[in-house]
């Protein structure tokens, strides 16, 4: 079981009121944790990565046990933490400015 924390915004927009809970087979990556959400919460595509070209949006930020990996290969694995569902995926929406 994946578990993946979005944004107040992005729950508000899915519909749901805490962590989301996936099961993903295969290879658990960004892509996979991604292209799975979205399967089970169309409205989501394309506010977390682009439409066509999938890649990640600006502003918007990956945690995996606590580091950005943000900038990360899309396709590498994920650490063991994430597949045993001890720590969650977490997807965060950055601030600019001063």
């Amino acid at each position: 079981m994946i578990r993946v924390v979005l944004p107040y915004h992005l729950r508000n927009l899915a519909h749901i009121n805490s962590e989301v809970q996936l099961e993903i087979s295969g290879h658990i990556t960004i892509n996979a944790i991604l292209n799975s959400l979205e399967a089970r919460y169309p409205m989501l595509a394309g506010t977390i990565r682009d439409h066509v070209n999938k890649q990640r949006r600006p502003f918007v930020r990956y945690y995996v046990c606590g580091e950005d990996i943000s900038l990360e290969q899309p396709d590498a694995q994920l650490p063991p933490q994430i597949l045993s569902g001890k720590e969650p995926f977490v997807i965060l929406g950055a601030i600019a400015g001063g």
